[in-house]
């Protein structure tokens, strides 16, 4: 498999997929990926679930190994919200290394869907993932607010580095049952 970045109008991703996928349905063969995060934010008192995307303003796209990009550029180009392929338009290359391995561990998420977490903090109050997105991305968290149940990852893409934040929920130290506080 390759996958390939592309950068597209901030809030409009799910736009330009179902646009791209609509003017091209005989490209059954490329599939396409947005990652998304559920977030609760409470507001008057009540705690709604929030999806917002993971990498705001890119999607990306998987392609067989014996499939060539050039062979999709054009009509991936011209779907409307497009802006560039990353690194750039002209030098178009698959996602290597950390870069690809990071997209990879979201977009295999059930539904493509960062959920909430299940984390106990150790007798060092260093936070340990049972399961759940944050799995794995533990020495990325910078951040951690145990009263909302976020943590703060940083993220790296091309050598840009933001953050994001992933809900979790508290469990008791052996990490069998929720604990009373969340």
């Amino acid at each position: 498999m390759s996958i390939f970045s592309i950068q597209v109008k901030t809030r409009d991703e799910e736009k330009y997929l179902t646009l791209f996928r609509a003017q091209n349905p005989h490209k059954s063969n490329v599939r396409t990926y947005f990652p998304k995060r559920e977030v609760r934010v409470y507001k008057q008192g009540k705690v709604i679930t929030k999806r917002a995307p993971v990498f705001s303003g890119y999607v990306f796209v998987e392609l067989e190994k014996d499939d060539h990009i050039l062979n999709h550029y054009r009509s991936l180009r011209i779907t409307n919200g497009f802006f560039r392929f990353l690194p750039s338009n002209k030098k178009v290359h698959e996602l290597r290394g950390g870069d690809l391995e990071l997209v990879v561990h979201f977009i295999r998420l059930p539904g493509q869907v960062a959920g909430v977490s299940k984390v106990y903090f150790d007798e060092n109050q260093k936070i340990v993932v049972k399961e759940g997105p944050m799995l794995g991305l533990e020495g990325r968290i910078t951040k951690i607010d145990r009263r909302k149940g976020r943590a703060k990852i940083r993220l790296d893409l091309y050598g840009d580095s933001f953050s994001i934040d992933l809900a979790f929920e508290m469990l008791d130290p052996t990490g069998d049952k929720a604990a009373a506080k969340t």
